[in-house]
């Protein structure tokens, strides 16, 4: 552990090797409070409060999800102690998780606090006295701070709680895991998460804290670096009270606070002793992470401030160095987008864009006080080296390094640990054959996405990745002015992503490219100079991601064809090219058919009018199993009649986009009695002349949570704007009575902006 960390982290309450549970950080809560420490929090309250007292279940759950610091355990406090809850509720109890781990102790506590006897460790007799004493009677628990319910003792004790319908009972959890909240019964819609503070709530509860003994006052000086010191906490609650703390017993002059704020960082780290303290508190969190999710934290710590990253960028970069691997059901790519999406359930990571049909992460972020203690924690375990202030990377020793306009790569001379290097906020490195960076040859993770360079930059550039014996995932998107890979690409044996999306002027690949054994991602998507594949592709057995495959005319006799794809049976991802040259054999139309792993596929016919092209996609034969469709600049009157719940019975995301011509969907789209779409998911944009009607999209597709509609103005009577762009999302209580066996049940146990690929 950090030494820094080793300060301020509490004990751990070590449990028997034979108890099979992990060690959990103590970290007791109780419903007292100080209510005149509370800013900020009303309309999470009365929200909350309106859930628990105006619904008619019989056990109704409420979940209160986020980060550490953020209030989940105030909000339930003062919930608890809010005088209509106690006129509505016969008993209360809270039980602070984090604090007894097992059911035994969960139900001793509950007994404690029943006034009922919680002698004898038989939990059957313990279960029976705490339905006794709820029985016939309105109780609110609180279960604060819950981090896991893998060991079983949330099964046990929620069968045991009575649940009769005339007296309506409640539980609130409080956790820092989505997940957990989610499995121990609280849908979606009864989910709180709780916000940050803005600038003015944040600074008010600073003063009630910092400025304890002027009553919250102070000279306009001091109140302005205050205020500078409070903006570095981004409104986490914790981080404020912290602070604030720390400043209380210091001078109140403005050369004290400016000190603070000048090293505000170093001094939150070293001044807090406490297991209450801020990053004890993360810290808390990051130890209950599994060990597969610990590499892929680590690697936040890379990025700046409050930057957003693309999940593409992070997810392949874990694949590429080896942090997460294929499990047999799922590729490499799956399991680390969900990786990422169980770090965003654990309030680990904020979502920034993700899509609604399936919850998907597409760009996130983490907070500053989360990164801080990701650097502390990468730093401890030689992931990377910082400089003194923590602001940049040191280039000598790290085994990562994200490349600013500050990074100097003349220090990265005897590196020899150096395992990925991504622009992180820089379009430009000066690269020459004589740089530091030119001596590296252990990189794994090569990410030079949006970089600038001229062409013989680019000649040395070439000469020095191909060098790369190691080199598993290489970013070249948008690169100015590569035309042409060079053929010694073949020398990347381990090459196991390779992307070259939009990059303006790449003419085309070498053939060698199709000697790479190991290559399963293949991006040459939006790339309008770009002719075609080279023959061979078939032999990229594992290919599992293949965007930008144009289909060629004829007279290109030395390009790969549809038929082709066919030996390319691990590929799951497909994105198809059709341009006026665009030739398909009636062979070929069979061809998707084979591709029985493939599950997404996207067609960008790119407004060819070639009627003979029109012709053949309507005769295309794609796999049954596809889940998500894309179709873009088709300019066909209909839709092609595969298109139909007969053919796709598995598709979940529909999206048709940027047709002039489009005017009504095949008949066949609409199915009939034996078959009705599943789609959860449909995406409309700019289809002017589509008229269809509401009601014809709700019979056909039951399953419907989610629609994204943009200047499709001849759309008849949908929920949302079609002339601009809007939205629809199925109430969740509909969702809920359509669809049972996605709810957790009582007792625990299972029951049960729409975006696009490329």
């Amino acid at each position: 552990m950090h030494e820094k960390l080793r300060t301020f982290v509490g004990p751990i309450t070590e449990q028997s090797r034979s108890d099979g549970r992990r060690s959990r950080p103590t970290s007791w809560t109780s419903p007292s409070f100080d209510q005149s420490e509370i800013v900020g929090l009303s309309e999470d309250t009365r929200k909350i409060k309106d859930w628990i007292l105006c619904h008619s279940e019989s056990l109704h759950r409420v979940g209160i999800v986020g980060m550490g610091g953020l209030g989940k355990t105030t909000i339930a406090q003062k919930i608890y102690h809010d005088r209509q809850v106690n006129v509505s509720f016969q008993k209360k109890v809270w039980v602070s998780i984090s604090q007894t781990f097992d059911e035994l102790s969960i139900m001793k506590a509950i007994l404690k606090q029943l006034s009922a006897d919680d002698s004898g460790t038989e939990k059957r007799d313990l279960l029976n006295r705490i339905r006794d004493a709820l029985s016939h009677k309105s109780y609110l628990i609180v279960m604060d701070d819950v981090w896991s319910i893998d060991d079983g003792w949330w099964d046990s004790i929620s069968r045991g709680l009575p649940k009769f319908i005339e007296h309506n009972s409640c539980i609130i959890i409080t956790s820092r895991n989505e997940d957990v909240v989610k499995r121990m019964g609280a849908t979606e819609s009864r989910i709180h998460r709780p916000r940050f503070l803005n600038d003015e709530e944040s600074w008010s509860l600073f003063c009630k804290v910092a400025l304890l003994s002027t009553k919250g006052k102070c000279n306009t000086q001091l109140e302005e670096v205050g205020r500078w010191i409070v903006r570095k906490c981004h409104g986490l609650p914790l981080a404020i009270k912290t602070t604030g703390g720390m400043l209380s017993s210091k001078s109140h002059s403005v050369g004290e606070w400016m000190r603070i704020c000048e090293n505000f960082r170093e001094k939150l780290v070293s001044d807090c002793e406490s297991n209450i303290s801020v990053m004890a508190s993360l810290q808390q969190s990051y130890d209950e992470l599994p060990s597969r999710l610990k590499q892929c934290i680590w690697c936040f710590s890379i990025y700046p401030d409050d930057h957003e990253i693309e999940a593409e960028q992070l997810v392949r970069w874990w694949v590429g160095e080896g942090f997460v691997r294929a499990d047999g059901t799922e590729t490499a790519t799956e399991v680390a987008f969900n990786h990422l999406s169980e770090l965003v359930s654990r309030c680990l990571v904020e979502a920034v864009q993700r899509r609604n049909f399936d919850g998907r992460v597409y760009s996130c972020k983490m907070h500053d006080m989360v990164r801080d203690m990701t650097i502390l924690v990468a730093e401890d375990e030689k992931f990377c080296s910082f400089n003194r202030d923590r602001r940049h990377i040191s280039t000598v020793y790290s085994r990562h390094l994200g490349v600013t306009k500050e990074t100097s790569f003349q220090s990265l001379a005897g590196n020899s640990k150096l395992r990925a290097l991504l622009l992180t906020s820089t379009n430009s490195i000066g690269f020459s054959r004589k740089t530091a960076l030119a001596e590296i040859k252990t990189l794994r993770v090569l990410d030079l996405s949006f970089v600038k360079l001229d062409h013989i930059c680019l000649l040395d550039l070439w000469q020095w990745i191909t060098s790369l014996k190691r080199l598993a995932y290489l970013n070249l998107r948008d690169v100015a002015n590569l035309e042409e890979i060079p053929d010694s690409v073949r020398k990347l044996w381990g090459l196991q992503i390779l992307v070259l999306r939009e990059c303006k002027e790449l003419k085309s690949l070498p053939t060698s490219i199709t000697t790479l054994p190991r290559l399963a991602i293949l991006d040459v998507g939006g790339c309008p100079s770009f002719s075609c594949l080279p023959q061979g592709l078939s032999g990229l057995s594992n290919l599992e991601e293949l965007y930008g495959f144009k289909i060629p005319s004829p007279a290109t006799t030395e390009a790969c064809r549809l038929s082709e794809v066919v030996a390319l049976n691990q590929l799951r991802v497909l994105q198809l090219d059709i341009t006026e040259e665009s030739t398909i054999d009636e062979k070929e139309l069979a061809a998707l058919k084979q591709l029985r792993l493939l599950r997404v596929l996207s067609i960008n016919a790119w407004d060819c009018e070639n009627k003979h092209i029109i012709r053949k996609l309507d005769n295309l034969s794609p796999p049954t199993r596809i889940e998500e469709l894309y179709l873009r600049h088709f300019l066909g009157e209909t839709t092609p009649a595969w298109i139909n719940p007969i053919s796709l019975p598995q598709l979940q995301y529909l999206c048709i986009e940027d047709s002039r011509v489009l005017s009504h969907m095949n008949e066949k789209f609409w199915g009939d009695n034996e078959g009705r779409w599943n789609v959860e998911g449909l995406c409309l944009k700019f289809l002017p002349r589509l008229g269809e009607t509401w009601e014809t999209f709700e019979t056909a597709m039951p399953a419907l949570k989610y629609l994204e509609i943009s200047h499709c103005n001849s759309l008849k009577n949908f929920p949302c704007n079609i002339e601009g762009l809007g939205y629809w999302t199925k109430p969740e209580e509909e969702q809920e009575n359509k669809d049972d066996q996605d709810v957790i049940s009582c007792d625990g146990s299972n029951e049960g902006e729409v975006d696009e690929v490329h």
